[in-house]
């Protein structure tokens, strides 16, 4: 068995690194990017020369993002209870625990929780020459409020 360093390094490979639960701390969703209660929990940096963070995010009922890109695009997977997410000038969707969402690069887009449901999903999203997201306006009352399946004319 090979030894470990003090850098816990294996005979000059780059160390395992390993980020308990619970060791970064929770951050509250700020209010010019969202509306109601967020709460935002790292779970990785982009760690050059990889670009890809994550974190896992909670939205209380209600609660929403604000409309915003990605340069590269953003994944996120459903965890728990129920969501909405919509692409500008498309449909609001419902989304699920499993449910894996892929949101293009470059689309404007916001997602959140369902009125009365709060959800959690995962996100994962590259950065592009340092910058992960665009932050643009608010979801409006009535723009949330549209009925899954149905399109928002924004």
């Amino acid at each position: 068995m090979a030894s470990l360093s003090a850098l816990g390094q294996v005979k000059g490979n780059p160390a395992l690194r390993i980020t308990r639960s619970g060791s970064q701390p929770s951050a509250k969703g700020p209010a010019e990017n969202f509306t109601g209660t967020v709460r935002i929990d790292p779970l990785f940096p982009a760690n050059a020369p990889a670009r890809t963070s994550g974190a896992s995010v909670t939205f209380e009922p209600g609660a929403r993002t604000a409309w915003h890109t990605h340069p590269l695009g953003q994944t996120l997977i459903v965890t728990s209870g129920l969501g909405r997410v919509q692409l500008w000038g498309g449909n609001v969707e419902e989304i699920r625990p499993g449910d894996v969402v892929s949101i293009p690069p470059g689309q404007k887009h916001w997602h959140g929780a369902s009125p009365t449901t709060a959800m959690t999903h995962l996100a994962i999203q590259e950065g592009l020459d340092g910058k992960v997201v665009g932050w643009m306006e608010k979801v409006t009352d009535a723009q949330y409020g549209t009925q899954p399946g149905k399109e928002n004319a924004p």
